[in-house]
């Protein structure tokens, strides 16, 4: 009786804990929906996904986890369903950690949130980077990597990630790698030597190095460990067996010229790498140079991210021209650095050998007009299938707006739109809100936010975006838009398709705020900008044939 019992209570709890309820995958999706889009830790170091992005990314995770977890599920020999519940709650955690380190992007970029490699049946991830940052100990690092000792283990991919590990449990960890070394093709050991002193932090690099020496890996990410030129060579048995590299990330590391230079002559080759992010460093122009040699030998990369790394002129001269033999380069972010009208200049010569480009995000760059037009020029001819357009603080004013507004028709394809902290004003803003009210039934987020409009410049943009299908955000904040100009703007998104929760926060507009108007006269008063308003219908936008 006892065995018939115990026969049949295993099957029952199958039934309950596997697979889950239609209700219940949808109610994981709103809950991942929720956790990506909310500000965080995260969000505040890589950005916020919006609703939409993360609500996909979300539907994508589940999907992939729920395909890996039933695989597991119909090789289970007792089919009770527990592991494979283990197992779709440990990789939907996990790959919703990486969408939100990998920051804002769109959808095609999202594919497989983790790595472009699709998850496998079984145990193939250990990730020990959840919870609250720590230190590790010896003791606990051994607790924690145990799962790796067990014969016949399938892991592929490691993350160690926010957790802090000392000389004692990088010893421990050392030989616990070297013996999976061949089997895993992921490695991310960001942000692990936190808070150690120098001199530990370099040795444990060392030891982690020597550990995954002739490891063949297509991932790694050593972000966020202050890694300088002494760090990138304690890394050097690591970084010198690697020849097929197609992600790495080096963010956040004091990548300096030394440093630059230390890891372009460590990697032996990047002739397989589609992905190269080097957020956020001290590079510089003499360190863009070595950047920039690094990338001229990656013919296949697709996704280059250099932001946030104090280059300038010369440098971004450099870097714009070493881009030109990335010919399947989909995605390009160089935002905040010090490019300047030149190095503007030098990546309009290189864009029309990028076709295939869908994401390019070149705000704060100091372009001005000049630079910001050649650029727009280029874009017009050689990617009018782009998605994401980002030029935001480059001092562009009404004069580019003609340049803005023709290549904005050519690019039907486009989701997002960001213009945002630039001089606009309502002259501006009429021209290049005419050149989105017809077509771009694609856009779904439109930032002009500080660029000095007012009544009029803000009804345009209402206007433009009013009855587009999906459309989520319009960002006029900042501005100096009246009172009255606020409420016609809510009154044409009522009476149009899209309501009021598409508007964003307002909470920095100066309704009594003026634009200085020194080359200016066209927003004196309300009669002024009515008179602008009227003229509205009348605007056209050149195209090329």
């Amino acid at each position: 009786m006892d065995s018939a019992s115990q026969d049949f209570q295993p099957r029952t709890f199958s039934i309950k804990l596997w697979p889950p309820s239609e209700s219940t995958r949808l109610m994981l999706v709103e809950r991942m929906t929720k956790n990506l889009s909310t500000e965080s830790i995260f969000s505040r170091k890589y950005g916020l996904l919006g609703k939409e992005e993360a609500h996909e990314n979300a539907k994508r995770i589940e999907q992939l986890c729920f395909t890996s977890a039933d695989e597991h599920f119909k090789k289970e020999p007792d089919g009770d369903g527990s592991s494979a519940v283990q197992l779709y709650a440990k990789d939907t955690s996990k790959l919703m950690l990486e969408v939100l380190k990998r920051g804002p992007g769109t959808t095609a970029e999202s594919e497989a949130p983790m790595a472009v490699t699709p998850l496998e049946s079984g145990d193939t991830v250990l990730d020990i980077s959840g919870g609250k940052r720590a230190f590790i100990e010896a003791e606990e690092a051994k607790e924690l990597l145990s799962p790796l000792t067990k014969p016949g283990n399938s892991y592929k991919r490691i993350c160690f990630s926010n957790r802090s590990f000392g000389v004692d449990a990088a010893n421990v960890a050392g030989p616990i790698l070297e013996s999976v070394k061949n089997q895993l093709t992921e490695v991310d050991i960001s942000d692990f030597v936190a808070g150690r002193p120098e001199d530990e932090a370099l040795d444990v690099m060392r030891i982690f190095s020597k550990a995954l020496e002739g490891s063949v890996l297509r991932y790694l990410n050593i972000s966020d460990n202050a890694l300088g030129e002494k760090g990138v060579r304690a890394f050097s048995e690591l970084l010198k067996s690697q020849e097929n590299l197609e992600e790495l990330y080096v963010m956040n590391d004091g990548i300096s010229e030394d440093a630059a230079k230390a890891l372009s002559e460590l990697i032996p080759s990047t002739l397989k790498l589609k992905v190269l992010h080097f957020h956020n460093n001290m590079t510089g122009d003499e360190g863009a140079v070595y950047v920039a040699e690094m990338v001229k030998e990656s013919p296949n990369l697709e996704n280059f991210r250099c932001s946030a790394t104090r280059i300038g002129s010369d440098g971004g001269v450099a870097l714009s021209e070493a881009l030109g033999a990335c010919t399947h380069l989909k995605k390009l972010d160089l935002r905040d650095n010090l490019f300047g009208v030149d190095a503007g200049i030098a990546l309009s010569k290189t864009l029309p050998n990028l076709p295939d480009l869908v994401e390019i995000y070149l705000s704060d760059l100091n372009l001005e007009n000049k630079g910001t037009i050649a650029v727009l020029n280029a874009l017009k001819q050689s990617a009018p299938q782009l998605e994401v357009l980002e030029l935001a603080g480059n001092e562009i004013n009404a004069k580019a707006a003609p340049a803005v507004a023709e290549c904005l028709t050519a690019m039907q394809s486009l989701k997002k739109l960001t213009l945002a902290e630039n001089e606009l004003k309502d002259e501006g803003a009429v021209i290049i809100a005419k050149s989105l009210e017809d077509g771009h039934a694609d856009l779904k987020e439109l930032d002009v936010s500080t660029n000095m409009f007012q009544r009029v410049g803000a009804r345009c943009f209402a206007r433009a975006v009013a009855n587009k299908p999906g459309f989520v955000l319009l960002n006029i904040n900042g501005n100096f838009i009246s009172d009255e100009g606020i409420d016609e703007v809510k009154d044409i998104l009522k009476a149009a398709k899209n309501s009021l929760d598409v508007l964003g926060s307002l909470d920095e507009n100066d309704p009594e705020g003026e634009p200085d108007d020194e080359d200016d006269e066209d927003a004196e008063n309300d009669d002024d900008e009515d008179e602008l308003d009227s003229k509205l219908q009348n605007v056209q936008v050149e195209q090329d044939d």
